[in-house]
């Protein structure tokens, strides 16, 4: 055989062989991509997206688009020709598989979580809105969690309105384990509740509830250190004046808080605050309408600028990722409040684009 025809039979099969190792061989990596973004002012599977009722509501025009993240899931591996690809192409990150699944945790572990998320952001996103706007929203104190095997289980139930304890009013979660560990462990602590069933019929009917009752627990040590523990996590919860539904399925995680705020806000209000502009955005939100920072800001982006987007909100802490790689022809917003967003609305309405607060690199 010719040596120049050895030569390349023998690259031809070393080639072979590299490829095949690198299709069969896993590497422990994810892979980020664009997601579909949602207009929170439109319907998604034939309904609207937020759902008012009680309340006079208005005609909106334009998009306030909340934007997502595609990821591989936790079981699927990817091997070391698609990791190369996905370094290698915009539109996506390769990042660590721990990183989207830290501690080993399963997919449905994580969608667990991620639809815990996105139901906690839905419910700060109507107390930011609302506030915004000041509308009175009623804040309440609850049973959050009940831990198996003590003292608390069986006597107090998730969604019960804790209202005092030992007599003593109860005000923020922290106010609970203050009385409580004023017991030493088996004393018995007195607590004054509003049960979870009464608690939610005055909520539907946009009332607070009057009806409450007393539950007496023993208190139990703790496992570590000398405090009393009755074995409940508190929490906070909220009664509206007026109802107000997110539809919105398949989507989990924390970052659609900022544009269904803006989203509620819109259709509570006199015109359109997006001015007819396909705007887009993302971030966490709390209940004082403080905007904070996600992850996949770059897939974000894109997704937001292939679906038409002109402007997009950005989560201060992510401006310097933002700017770095920004779609030509996207404009980034900083926004740190939903009082920032709103007020960055009206700019864009009337046309005053240069002085928008904006993001830089650094």
């Amino acid at each position: 055989m010719p040596r120049r025809t050895a030569t390349m039979l023998a690259s031809t099969l070393v080639l072979i062989t590299l490829l095949c190792v690198g299709v069969l061989l896993p590497v422990p990596y994810s892979e980020m991509s664009p997601g579909p973004t949602v207009n929170t002012l439109g319907e998604a599977r034939g309904e609207p997206v937020l759902q008012i009722s009680g309340r006079k509501t208005y005609p909106t025009d334009g998009h306030l688009n909340m934007t997502t993240v595609r990821v591989t899931g936790a079981d699927y591996r990817m091997n070391a020709v698609e990791a190369v690809y996905g370094w290698l192409a915009h539109d996506s990150v390769v990042v660590p598989h721990d990183t989207l699944y830290p501690d080993g945790k399963t997919e449905e572990e994580s969608s667990q979580e991620n639809a815990e998320e996105f139901s906690q952001s839905q419910e700060s996103a109507k107390v930011a809105a609302l506030r915004e706007l000041n509308i009175p929203v009623t804040t309440r104190v609850v049973v959050a969690t009940v831990v198996k095997g003590t003292p608390a289980e069986g006597k107090l139930h998730a969604g019960d309105v804790i209202r005092a304890v030992d007599g003593v009013a109860v005000k923020e979660p922290g106010d609970v384990a203050k009385q409580v560990t004023k017991r030493d462990p088996g004393q018995d602590v007195v607590f004054t509740i509003v049960p979870a069933k009464a608690a939610a019929a005055a909520e539907k009917a946009h009332k607070d509830a009057t009806e409450t009752e007393k539950v007496v627990i023993r208190t139990a040590k703790a496992e570590e250190g000398d405090r009393a523990i009755v074995g409940i996590q508190a929490g906070t919860d909220h009664v509206f004046p007026f109802t107000i539904d997110i539809k919105l399925a398949d989507v989990g995680g924390p970052s659609a808080g900022l544009m269904f705020a803006l989203g509620i806000v819109d259709k509570l209000t006199p015109g359109a605050i997006t001015g007819g502009k396909f705007i887009a955005g993302t971030g966490t939100i709390d209940d004082k309408g403080k905007v904070g920072p996600i992850g996949g800001i770059e897939m974000k982006l894109v997704g937001a600028r292939r679906a038409g987007a002109e402007y997009f909100l950005t989560p201060a802490d992510n401006c310097a990722a933002a700017a770095s790689d920004t779609p030509a022809g996207l404009t980034l917003v900083k926004v740190d409040t939903i009082d920032d967003a709103t007020k960055s609305l009206e700019k864009l309405r009337k046309g005053d684009t240069k002085s928008l607060p904006s993001c830089s690199k650094s």
